[in-house]
């Protein structure tokens, strides 16, 4: 639905459960079909709506696009080359232009992440930013003492995932945690990319490389 509309989180939300009930016929039944609000960055949201109903809503005003749901996997472990992130010491780039990120809150949605990893040690970092609003949410093997002020916030979503199986979801047959924490390593890689400390010597299934995950001064 393109920019946010309103200042107030609460008259978007219910903008679009208005839209919503007006489609299937009451606010009961579009808070049954809704499955998450976007309303802070840009206004949307998700919901569970046959394909004909998809159809109707995109000639809604307002409606820039209606998007389906559809599975993704991972394509590449080296996003790094492309990305222009490859570490030289005093050579200039995107790292050293930008200060190593200083400062910066970057939110990653992936696989999820490793938080024991020596990419997201805290050791030597300041106090979390006071305009964080966010928060640590647990699941399975991942507790809010994961968090610390590198790893300062994790959410996990399963409500699409459940529409779409129309069922439970067996964590153990997909391997998978329902939990923020990372089983297939692309969240953590990725993670470690954009916001880290410099690990050195890290090998992700015999590569040799090194992680970025953030400013360490003594590696200057």
């Amino acid at each position: 639905m393109g920019k946010r509309q309103h200042s107030d989180p609460s008259v978007v939300e219910d903008s679009q459960h208005t839209m919503l009930a007006d489609l299937l016929g009451s606010k009961e039944a579009a808070a049954e079909s809704i499955l998450y609000s976007y309303k802070h960055g840009f206004s949307g949201f998700a919901a569970t709506l046959t394909d004909s109903q998809a159809e109707m809503i995109a000639d809604y005003p307002g409606v820039v696009d209606v998007i389906p749901n559809s599975l993704m996997k991972p394509e590449t472990t080296h996003s790094w080359d492309y990305l222009g992130l490859s570490y030289s010491h005093g050579a200039p780039n995107l790292l050293s232009e930008s200060d190593m990120g200083d400062g910066t809150i970057i939110g990653v949605i992936d696989s999820g992440i490793w938080p024991e990893s020596k990419s997201f040690n805290d050791e030597g970092l300041g106090p979390i930013p006071s305009h964080w609003k966010g928060t640590c949410k647990f699941g399975t093997n991942f507790s809010s003492t994961n968090c610390n002020r590198k790893l300062i916030g994790v959410q996990w979503f399963t409500k699409g995932l459940l529409a779409a199986l129309r069922g439970p979801y067996n964590a153990t047959e997909h391997s998978d945690y329902l939990s923020p924490r990372d089983f297939v390593g692309h969240g953590t890689h990725c993670s470690s990319i954009a916001v880290g400390s410099l690990v050195r010597n890290v090998s992700y299934k015999g590569s040799l490389r090194v992680l970025f995950e953030g400013w360490r001064p003594e590696l200057d």
